[in-house]
């Protein structure tokens, strides 16, 4: 895969670099700031690009506008987002297009490797990688709504482990389950929730999102 880094901070992102090339990746392009992730995308158009949310200028949510603007400008262009906290927005925002191929992983992820290039190749493939944390700061809150009350127990589980990218035959070696039982938690999940019966890899996007939004809706 032909990626671009995005970090400010040198030593995470020489680390990632090498890592990354380590498992057999190129990585065309680095950058520090905002506007040089932007450039960057723009010119390598790689097959996925790492990205921290908080870069300079501001030091605010630069990479995340960054990345937001370059997919405007290449819709599904694959994203991974890095973190140093849960914040839930940043996740809804990358998957609020629909599209997929968009991941949000707090930075502490890194330092496993397994962890953080499969998060990546998922990504690059087209699918979504949510950090394990963000979906238990999810499941904390509590309560429900309107679509993910209508779910079993195990249904909701399936959507919790879907969101942090896992394919059904992932989840159901997590649950215990055959595939084709995760197949049919996931028909009737889908029916639920009134996602439509399209490209599965879509309808798998629009769940996550509405996981997402649902969820956070209630901690507010």
């Amino acid at each position: 895969m032909r990626i671009v880094v995005a970090e400010d901070l040198y030593l995470l992102r020489d680390g990632m670099v090498r890592l990354i090339e380590a498992c057999g990746h190129e990585v065309v392009a680095t950058a520090a700031t905002g506007p040089e992730t932007l450039d960057a995308l723009r010119t390598c158009r790689p097959d996925v690009a790492v990205i921290d949310v908080r870069m300079p200028p501001t030091q605010s949510d630069e990479g995340l506008r960054a990345a937001l603007a370059a997919r405007r400008e290449m819709p599904g262009l694959p994203v991974l987002v890095l973190s140093q906290h849960v914040e839930q927005l940043y996740a809804r925002e990358l998957l609020a297009d629909g599209s997929g191929a968009v991941g949000y992983l707090l930075k502490e992820s890194v330092f496993d490797a397994d962890q953080f290039i499969g998060a990546l190749e998922r990504v690059a493939g087209g699918g979504t990688a949510m950090d394990p944390a963000v979906i238990a700061k999810l499941l904390s809150a509590g309560s429900r709504s309107r679509g993910l009350d209508r779910l079993t127990e195990r249904e909701h589980s399936v959507l919790a482990l879907m969101a942090e990218g896992l394919s059904n035959q992932a989840i159901g070696r997590r649950l215990f389950l055959s595939e084709s039982a995760i197949g049919k938690y996931t028909t009737s999940m889908f029916g639920k929730l009134g996602i439509s019966d399209d490209d599965d890899s879509n309808r798998r996007v629009l769940a996550v999102l509405t996981y997402l939004n649902e969820s956070s809706s209630n901690e507010s």
